[in-house]
């Protein structure tokens, strides 16, 4: 990527960030009364039907943790917001090591980028390689501006259970999956 196009896309990710409040956040179905859109507990099957290399290039599934509370954060290593958060989500996911909860990064970025900062940061759940288009999966979900980061929750049954564009804090993320756990 050449220098011009990767500092233009980091003042585009700098600039939608900093729109706190534009950035959505909410439970699945809001209500009517919200006037957000409306989304379905079903709206997140595109993101279940990914097949993306990991950044070893063996393609993994996502629909191959379905059963589990399963966490998907769409992220770059050029999105300063993303860097943010991934030590958060680490940190999440190693107190649910033991518990069916599955962590997933989908890395819009080169293989060799997400190996080395998996590597330097000890990610301890997969990293996927996806193209910049695969963030059109996100759109039905509120984020028609395709921006990162970008996180969705599924129940163990594979039912989008929630979205947030923008960062996603260790508290809130941590309730969220406790929530689901309980659920059962």
């Amino acid at each position: 990527m050449k220098p011009t196009t990767r500092n233009a896309l980091i003042v585009t990710v700098a600039a939608i960030a900093a729109l706190g409040g534009y950035l959505a956040q909410r439970s699945i179905a809001p209500s009517p009364a919200s006037g957000a859109p409306q989304v379905t507990r079903d709206a997140g099957a595109p993101i279940l039907a990914l097949n993306l290399p990991d950044s070893n290039g063996a393609n993994q599934a996502l629909a191959q943790w379905r059963g589990k509370v399963l966490v998907v954060n769409f992220w770059a290593t050029w999105c300063p917001p993303c860097l943010h958060e991934i030590p958060e989500f680490s940190a999440v996911s190693r107190r649910f090591a033991d518990a069916p909860v599955q962590f997933v990064g989908i890395g819009i970025d080169q293989p060799d980028n997400v190996r080395k900062f998996a590597e330097e940061n000890k990610v301890p759940y997969p990293l996927l390689i996806a193209p910049l288009q695969t963030l059109a999966v996100t759109s039905a979900l509120g984020n028609s501006t395709q921006a990162l980061p970008f996180t969705a929750i599924f129940d163990r049954q594979g039912e989008l259970d929630f979205v947030k564009l923008g960062t996603l804090n260790e508290a809130e993320l941590e309730g969220k999956i406790r929530a689901l756990l309980a659920s059962r």
